[in-house]
């Protein structure tokens, strides 16, 4: 996202669909602030826009795991799309860091992946969270079970905590 088409959206009052794919998510807090300010600006009510947040994840039954199984095809792929756009290739130490408590990546336990939702829900307020599960190639067992964690073991308790919000409670008496 850019300053230019988040102002541009939050004057029409579109939805907004963030990629976080890299650094922290607190960087793009002033994002969304201008988008919902843009939004308000234009006579529009910032509570009824939409966002959308998009991250790369995995899910497994523990960290150690989703970890040592989505790092070699997340580093193939970004080291690949790095050679393209000048980056330097993915180190360990960088995937480490985008997985930590603050990073962008959503690869961990089911508890782990809830906390980081739930931490980035309290920033941002979001509608709608798209998990990226498989970058790269991956096993199919594998990608399968992550979305059965994610289905069975993640998204009840980020729908229970989220109902909870006073932004949603809001929403739902309108």
């Amino acid at each position: 996202g850019n300053p230019g088409s988040v102002i541009r959206a939050g004057d029409l009052g579109l939805p907004l669909v963030l990629a976080i794919i890299g650094g922290t998510p607190e960087r793009f807090v002033p994002l969304i602030e201008l988008y919902r300010e843009s939004a308000h600006r234009a006579g529009r009510e910032p509570s009824r826009l939409r966002l959308a947040i998009n991250s790369h994840g995995f899910i497994a039954e523990n960290s150690r795991d989703a970890a040592e199984t989505f790092y070699p095809p997340y580093a193939q792929i970004m080291t690949k799309i790095g050679r393209e756009r000048g980056w330097s290739p993915m180190t360990r130490e960088q995937f480490e860091a985008l997985r930590a408590r603050r990073g962008s990546l959503l690869v961990g336990s089911p508890q782990e992946v809830i906390e980081k939702m739930l931490y980035e829900h309290e920033l941002f307020k979001f509608d709608r969270f798209l998990l990226h599960l498989s970058v790269g190639t991956m096993p199919h067992d594998q990608v399968m079970r992550s979305i059965e964690l994610l289905g069975t073991k993640v998204a009840p308790i980020i729908r229970k905590e989220i109902a909870r919000s006073p932004v949603v409670e809001a929403v739902a008496r309108r």
